[in-house]
């Protein structure tokens, strides 16, 4: 009797060295033509390493300033690039030590759990930092 195909999908996501890679490359477009962008990193489920089909990439910009609101900021920053679908937190540097003052749950969390990809010094220059100690 002759075996049949399974009719499953099988379904890659892009692995967490991918997503960061990319996310590095479309970090390093934004420094070069966006010079108000100061930070990139990302958090959740990439950044502890526990991410899956499906899973969204969670991106904190810290840009010097902006004239937006913070739920309309991310027009400036399309992701389109990115291999997975990214939630895109934009905050002014203001805005994000505060943040990082306010010491509640989700501040705790984005402390411990960020991973840096680019960081300006304060000459303008980029870098890149990895977890924050």
């Amino acid at each position: 009797m002759p075996a049949r195909s399974s009719p499953t999908r099988v379904i890659t996501w892009p692995d967490r060295t991918r997503v960061e890679a990319a996310l590095r490359e479309w970090a390093g477009v934004l420094a070069a033509e966006r010079p108000e962008v100061l930070r990139v990193g990302y958090f959740g489920s990439y950044a502890r390493d526990d991410w899956g089909v499906g899973s969204d990439l969670d991106v904190i910009l810290v840009v010097s300033r902006s004239d937006r609101p913070f739920i309309e900021r991310a027009v400036d920053y399309p992701a389109s690039r990115l291999p997975v679908p990214a939630d895109l937190l934009i905050y002014t540097r203001d805005e994000f030590d505060e943040l990082l003052r306010r010491g509640d749950r989700f501040s705790r969390m984005i402390a411990r759990e960020t991973v840096w990809v680019l960081v300006r010094d304060e000459n303008g220059g980029a870098g890149r930092e990895g977890k924050p100690k």
